[in-house]
């Protein structure tokens, strides 16, 4: 099995991450505040406050790059340990 690029693992998962906010978003808007996680996106968010339209575009970004950070570390430590059986 040939190595992952670390390019094709990090924009889908930056992708999931940030439509998955949008969702949770889309979804606090939708049900009463006890039911939905304002205070954890506040909370793993840095700078996000519920809910304006800059916090809202941060927020996406944010989580886009924690999706894309989460892609390059999975490819890495992949290919160590694909690496390391093979050998």
């Amino acid at each position: 099995m040939p190595p992952l690029n670390w390019k094709v693992m990090t924009l889908p998962l930056g992708i999931f991450a940030a439509v998955m906010f949008a969702l949770c978003v889309a979804y606090g808007l939708v049900v009463p505040a006890k039911f939905h996680a304002s205070q954890l996106l506040e909370a793993v968010l840095p700078g996000f406050r519920w809910l304006s339209p800059g916090s809202f575009v941060l927020g996406l970004v944010e989580t886009f790059l924690y999706g894309a950070f989460a892609g390059l570390i999975l490819t890495l430590i992949h290919n160590f340990v694909a690496a390391r059986v093979r050998a």
